[in-house]
C-alpha cells in the first residue's frame, strides 16, 4: 500500500511513545509499593465540574443530540463573547467565535484556510510538536526559529523580522507555552504583531492556557492587539474538559464564512453533547470552582520548582501559566552517564517510577538538554515524584 507524502512528513508524538513505556511498568509494578507517578501527560487531574456533568447527562436523557450549525451552539459562542467582557475586558462579537472539535480542529481548520502548498510559518523552538503536523499537513512548511531562556523561550520581534523571508506567510506562538508554560511578553507581543502586519502576514497565536495564567503582566488576550490576531482556544485546559473534544477560534470577521464551508465538511459540528454541557462551565458556581482550581495549579508550581532547582534539575525560566516545568537535566545525566533528555526520562522511569517527557518532541535547537515535568497531577504525587527522583539522583 502506498502511504501519502503527507503522512510520512509527520514524525511520530514522541510523549505518546514514552507514555507506551510507562503504561507498561505501571502495570509492572502496579501491586508493589511503588506505583508509577505520571507527570508526562499534560492533562488536568481536575475533571468537568458537576454543573457541567449535570448538564451533559440532562442533555442525552432528554435527547437534544441532534447536530449544531457548524459554527457552533448560538448560546455558547455568546457565552464564550461574555467570557472575553467579563475576564479580559474585550468586545468579542459572536460572529468572530468559531466552536471546533477541541483545539487541534481549530488548528486544522485555521492552517486550511490560510496556508497555501510551500508557504513558512514561523515557531519558536520550542514549541508544541503537534502545532508544526498541522502546518505540514496543509502543504505548509514550519520554520523553527531557535529561542533562549531569556527570551522566555520565545519569539522576539526582531527574530520574526530577521527569519522573514519570500515564502513566509505568518507566525503560530503558544502563549503561556507548552512545553515551557511561559508566556510573551505583552509589550514584544505588540512588537511581533506589528512585524507580522508590515508583510500582510498572519498571526495564530494558541491560547488554551491563558486562563490559567498565574501572572496578571502576561494573563491578557492577544486579541486585544487587534481584529487581525487569530486566537486558538479551548475547553480542555482551563475548563477541565480534555475527552469532551471542544475548542474555539477567534477570527476576522471574514474568516468565518471560510471556516463554516471548511467545518461542514470536514467536521460537520463539533460534539452536541460537549457543546450543551460547556454552557454550564461560564456559571458562577462552575467558574468560581475554576479559579479554585487554578489557585490550586499555582500552589503545585510553587512547591515543585524550588525542588526541581535544588536537586540540579533546573528550571532556567519559572513558568507564569499552564502546569509545566522545563527542566534542565545536563548536569543529573553528567553525573548519571546518561547521553541525553531522552535516556533521562526513560532512567526515571525505570528507577524512580516517575515518568517525564523528554524535550525531543518539542524542537531541534538543545531540546536534548530538557525534560518536561507537568505538574497537572496531585500535590500528594507531586511530592512522592519529588522524594523518588531526589532518592535517585543522590544515589
Amino acid at each position: 500500500m502506498r502511504i501519502s507524502e503527507r503522512a510520512e512528513r509527520i514524525e511520530p508524538f514522541w510523549v505518546m511513545e514514552v507514555a507506551k513505556a510507562a503504561s507498561q511498568k505501571a502495570r509492572e509494578v502496579a501491586h508493589t509499593d511503588r506505583p508509577v507517578v505520571f507527570l508526562n501527560i499534560g492533562e488536568p487531574d481536575f475533571t468537568a465540574p458537576p454543573l457541567v456533568q449535570q448538564a451533559a447527562l440532562a442533555v442525552i436523557e432528554s435527547g437534544q443530540t441532534q447536530y449544531t450549525p457548524a459554527l457552533g451552539l448560538d448560546a455558547l459562542r455568546q457565552a464564550i463573547s461574555n467570557w472575553y467582557a467579563q475576564r479580559f475586558g474585550l468586545q468579542v462579537p459572536t460572529s468572530r467565535i468559531v466552536v471546533t472539535a477541541g483545539a487541534s480542529a481549530a488548528l486544522q481548520l485555521a492552517c486550511l484556510a490560510l496556508i497555501d502548498q510551500g508557504d513558512e510559518i514561523l515557531m519558536p523552538d520550542p514549541s508544541y510538536p503537534c502545532n508544526r503536523h498541522f502546518v505540514s499537513a496543509a502543504e505548509g512548511k514550519a520554520v523553527l526559529v531557535p529561542t533562549t531562556a531569556e527570551e522566555r523561550f520565545q519569539l522576539s520581534a526582531a527574530k520574526v523580522a530577521a527569519a522573514w523571508g519570500p515564502q513566509t506567510r505568518g507566525v503560530l506562538l503558544a502563549s503561556p507555552s507548552n512545553p515551557t508554560g511561559t508566556s510573551i511578553d505583552p509589550a514584544e507581543l505588540a512588537r511581533i504583531v506589528e512585524v507580522v502586519r508590515s508583510h500582510g502576514g498572519i498571526t495564530l497565536i494558541d491560547e488554551i492556557y491563558l486562563g490559567l495564567s498565574h501572572d496578571a503582566q502576561f494573563g491578557q488576550s492577544a486579541l486585544a492587539l487587534g481584529d487581525d490576531v487569530i486566537s486558538i482556544n479551548s475547553f480542555s485546559k482551563y475548563f477541565n474538559m480534555t475527552g469532551w473534544r471542544l475548542g474555539w477560534l477567534v477570527v476576522p470577521e471574514q474568516l468565518s464564512p471560510v471556516l463554516e464551508r471548511l467545518a461542514q465538511n470536514l467536521f460537520i459540528c463539533a460534539s452536541t453533547v460537549a457543546q450543551q454541557a460547556a454552557l454550564a462551565c461560564f456559571e458562577p458556581e462552575s467558574l468560581a470552582e475554576y479559579e479554585r482550581r487554578r489557585a490550586e495549579f499555582k500552589a503545585r508550581r510553587d512547591y515543585f520548582l524550588p525542588a526541581l532547582n535544588a536537586m540540579g534539575l533546573t528550571v532556567p525560566v519559572a513558568p507564569d501559566g499552564a502546569f509545566y516545568a522545563w527542566a534542565d537535566c545536563t548536569a543529573a545525566c553528567q553525573k548519571l552517564g546518561l547521553k541525553d533528555s531522552w535516556d533521562f526520562a526513560f532512567a526515571a522511569l525505570e528507577h524512580a517510577h516517575v515518568a517525564i517527557t523528554p524535550g525531543r518532541d518539542f524542537g531541534t535547537d538543545q531540546t536534548a538538554r530538557f525534560v518536561r515535568f507537568s505538574t497537572a497531577n496531585s500535590m500528594a504525587e507531586l511530592q512522592t515524584a519529588i522524594g523518588r527522583l531526589k532518592a535517585w539522583l543522590q544515589s
